[in-house]
């Protein structure tokens, strides 16, 4: 259960200097594709014992740091002093309502999947693998948006 947050705090900085030396857009679509491919490992959990565990979480982990440091430069960088304290109480909320909400909405994909299975242990290993395929197919969705947001920012920079 340690290897996310030891991660997370070996993330911050590197993903600091990632994003200044290759750029928000690069990094996020980074984080995300990393977020996509740890929560899809953790899809197949169980099949690789405990590396097959800590793996995928670091994994995911790691990948959530880059998408967050980006994703937060991307929305403050450009602001006017006065307004970045708006600024980022807003992101703060969005975050947490998005933590809530996904948190919630999880827990019910969650239960709903594990009562398909007879067995305890059968049930939350089914419970698991859907709900982690479900949050991988929702990160794989934000990286299209991610590379699909930078041809409309392409196409609206010719004009």
């Amino acid at each position: 259960m340690s290897a996310g947050p030891a991660v997370a705090i070996l993330t911050g900085i590197p993903a600091g200097y990632l994003v200044d030396r290759f750029g928000s857009q690069r990094i996020a679509q980074l984080g995300l594709a990393a977020v996509a491919a740890g929560a899809g490992l953790l899809s197949l959990l169980g099949r690789w014992g405990v590396l097959g565990y800590v793996a995928p979480i670091a994994l995911l982990t790691a990948g959530y740091a880059l998408f967050q440091v980006a994703n937060n430069t991307v929305l403050m960088k450009d602001l006017f002093p006065e307004r970045r304290g708006l600024i980022a109480g807003m992101v703060n909320l969005a975050r947490n309502l998005g933590a809530i909400t996904g948190a919630s909405a999880m827990g019910a994909l969650f239960y709903l999947a594990s009562q398909r299975v007879a067995g305890a242990a059968a049930a939350a290993a089914y419970g698991m693998r859907v709900t982690y395929g479900a949050a991988a197919l929702l990160a794989l969705a934000a990286l299209l948006i991610a590379f699909g947001g930078r041809r409309l920012a392409l196409r609206y920079d010719a004009r």
